[in-house]
């Protein structure tokens, strides 16, 4: 099947052209604000940049239950519509307090935590919205190809940001991004809502948001995949903690040069999203490879001798961290019923972002006390520990067992007990 077959619904076709556009600049903004705070605002302190990550990924995991009952009730389109407009408000906000030089630490940590509120009830409807503009056996590709548009921005926000935080500030930075949320706006109101499949939305009435865990809690195949993205989203994608520290600490270079190891890396995000893109359905499996490879990659990168082997090495850390993620994302998607997709989304989400505000700071005293490339190694251990996680599930609720094969003696194979022909 075609990797880019969503792209020829009307609809979709302007989401995708509207959130690359939107997303070059939310790339754009996270590289210049973390520049300013690791290098302008303070003496190259990570913890500074972790406690940042924190408070803008924090407010998912409380407010989460409320945003995805509000993204289950609620018109989507015009949710979203609203979070733009205040995302961008915030931008706007803070470029000019950068600009007019009166924004201190204690500034960026405010600004981050109200854009983490907004984004909280922003990403389970952004989620969920896609479902209302391709049928249902085009879900899987939209939701790769929205990754693609996502990191194919990373590859050119960090640079262009990285440039233009060395060249003009990161001030007039936080002012394009503003401009960009523009397209989605146009976006949101340019489609056609005849050709929109609306989907159902919660009923009225008490018990909703425990509706939702219960859901959760009643399937095991979706509390694994929670558990192994908790485990990688808290530990080992706190990208702009040690690519930054990579950057400046171990191989002393300026803005320009980590913004273009975020578009590097962003490379290898791209060509994950692709290849999930191509796949009919997301599978179990990949999510946990994925998780594997993702912890090798890491040990990889972390042993990297020099600055353009480091920067080679951040490659396949973005494929396979793409791979985990996509292939994560629409495995909840498309195997939870369209009533409870917002929440089960804000679930989803909560985990995987929220856990950030307990593993950047972490990951960032890592690094201050014991180096830049042992922060990577915790990257490592997180992906390695979620791969684990996923074969214990699979022996457990599958009874997946390595068999020998006597017809190829050389060879050991996975099978269910009971059923040598049945892959897990």
């Amino acid at each position: 099947m075609s990797t880019f077959r969503s792209l020829g619904v009307h609809n979709y076709r302007l989401w995708f052209v509207g959130a690359l556009i939107s997303n070059i600049g939310t790339w754009m903004q996270r590289t210049a604000q973390d520049w300013l705070v690791y290098d302008i605002l303070t003496e190259q302190n990570a913890s500074a940049l972790g406690i940042v990550m924190a408070l803008q990924l924090g407010p998912q995991l409380v407010i989460a239950p409320w945003a995805g009952l509000v993204a289950d009730s609620v018109d989507r389109r015009r949710l979203l519509a609203v979070t733009q407009v205040a995302m961008a408000l915030l931008g706007i906000g803070l470029g000019l307090m950068v600009l007019l030089d009166v924004a201190v630490l204690w500034h960026v940590y405010a600004f981050a935590l109200a854009l983490g509120i907004v984004s909280a009830f922003d990403a389970p409807a952004r989620q969920a919205f896609v479902s209302e503009l391709v049928r249902d056996d085009y879900l899987p590709n939209a939701v790769a190809l929205n990754s693609a548009s996502f990191n194919g921005a990373r590859m050119i926000g960090p640079a262009v940001a990285g440039l233009l935080t060395a060249g003009v500030g990161p001030g007039w930075v936080f002012l394009i991004n503003a401009l960009t949320f523009g397209a989605m706006v146009y976006v949101l109101v340019a489609m056609r809502s005849s050709e929109l499949n609306v989907q159902p939305r919660s009923l009225p009435g008490k018990g909703r948001i425990r509706e939702g865990f219960r859901y959760v809690r009643q399937r095991p195949d979706l509390m694994v995949v929670m558990l192994a993205i908790f485990i990688v989203g808290t530990f080992g994608l706190n990208f702009a903690v040690y690519i930054a520290a990579m950057a400046r600490t171990e191989f002393g270079q300026d803005a320009g040069v980590f913004g273009v190891l975020s578009s590097v890396m962003a490379v290898g995000s791209v060509a994950g999203a692709l290849l999930s893109a191509r796949r009919d359905r997301p599978r179990l499996r990949f999510v946990f490879g994925a998780s594997a490879a993702f912890g090798v990659s890491c040990i990889a990168a972390a042993l990297a001798p020099n600055l353009w082997l480091f920067g080679l090495s951040l490659v396949p850390v973005g494929l396979f961290a793409l791979t985990l993620m996509t292939s994560a994302n629409a495995y909840v998607q498309t195997t939870t019923t369209p009533v409870m997709r917002g929440r089960v989304m804000a679930l989803y989400f909560a985990i995987f972002l929220g856990g950030t505000p307990l593993g950047a700071p972490v990951v960032g005293w890592v690094s201050d006390m014991f180096g830049p490339r042992w922060s990577l190694g915790v990257a490592a251990l997180a992906g390695l520990l979620a791969a684990a996680v996923g074969i214990f599930w699979a022996w457990r609720y599958h009874e997946v067992r390595l068999r020998y094969d006597r017809a190829t003696p050389r060879r050991l194979r996975l099978t269910h007990e009971g059923d040598d022909d049945r892959a897990p």
